[in-house]
C-alpha cells in the first residue's frame, strides 16, 4: 500500500515540475475578457538543451497603418507587443543576445531605429506594457543591438516564432509589417 502513495506523490511532483517549466502567460483583468481584446494574447514555447522556455506577447494588427517608425517612433522604447509586456520565461540559465540571465521571468522591449534596434532585457515581467518610463528602465538588466531585416511580404498581425540553430542555440523571430528581427538565445 505504501508504494502506490509514494508513486502518486512522485507523479504529482513530476507533473508540477513540468507545469512549472512553462508557466501560464500572466494576464491583467478577467481571463474571460481575453476574447474581447483587439490584440490577442499568444505565446511561443521552445526547448534549448533540456531547458524549457516560453515567450508571452500580445499580437496587435497594423491594419495598413505604419506602426514602427510611425505610431511607435524611432528612438523611443516600445514593448514589442500589446497589453502586458512581452515576457520571456526560462527554467535554465540563458544568454539573450549578450545578456546572461538566470532561470526566471523577464520582460523584453526594443528601441527601434532606422538602422540597428536596441533589444532590452528588463527584470520586471509583471508591469503593464506601456509606458516604458524611467521607473521601468531602472529595472533594465542589459541590452544589445540587433539588425532588422526586410520581409518580402507584409505581416499585418505581429508574430513571434522560435527558430532553432542546433540543440543549445536559437532565435526568437519577430515579424511585423515589413520587418523581421532575430533575438538570439543560447543555453549556457
Amino acid at each position: 500500500m505504501r508504494y502506490p502513495v509514494v508513486a502518486g506523490v512522485w507523479l504529482l511532483l513530476a507533473a508540477s515540475a513540468v507545469a512549472g517549466q512553462v508557466p501560464a502567460c500572466p494576464v491583467r483583468g478577467a481571463p474571460g475578457a481575453l476574447g474581447e481584446r483587439s490584440s490577442p494574447l499568444d505565446s511561443v514555447t521552445f526547448v534549448l538543451g533540456a531547458g524549457h522556455a516560453k515567450l508571452c506577447y500580445g499580437r496587435p494588427a497594423a491594419g495598413g497603418v505604419a506602426k514602427i517608425g510611425g505610431e511607435f517612433p524611432f528612438g523611443a522604447p516600445w514593448q514589442m507587443g500589446a497589453n502586458e509586456p512581452t515576457t520571456l520565461h526560462v527554467d535554465f540559465p540563458v544568454r539573450v543576445g549578450s545578456v546572461d540571465l538566470e532561470p526566471g521571468s523577464y520582460s523584453l522591449y526594443v528601441i527601434p531605429d532606422a538602422g540597428d534596434w536596441t533589444v532590452v532585457v528588463n527584470a520586471n515581467p509583471s508591469r503593464w506594457g506601456l509606458p516604458i518610463d524611467a521607473e521601468v528602465r531602472a529595472a533594465d538588466l542589459g541590452s544589445f543591438a540587433a539588425t532588422p531585416s526586410p520581409l518580402p511580404e507584409y505581416v499585418d498581425r505581429l508574430t513571434f516564432r522560435f527558430e532553432p540553430h542546433g540543440a543549445l542555440e536559437g532565435g526568437l523571430v519577430y515579424s511585423w509589417e515589413r520587418t523581421s528581427l532575430v533575438i538570439p538565445l543560447a543555453h549556457r
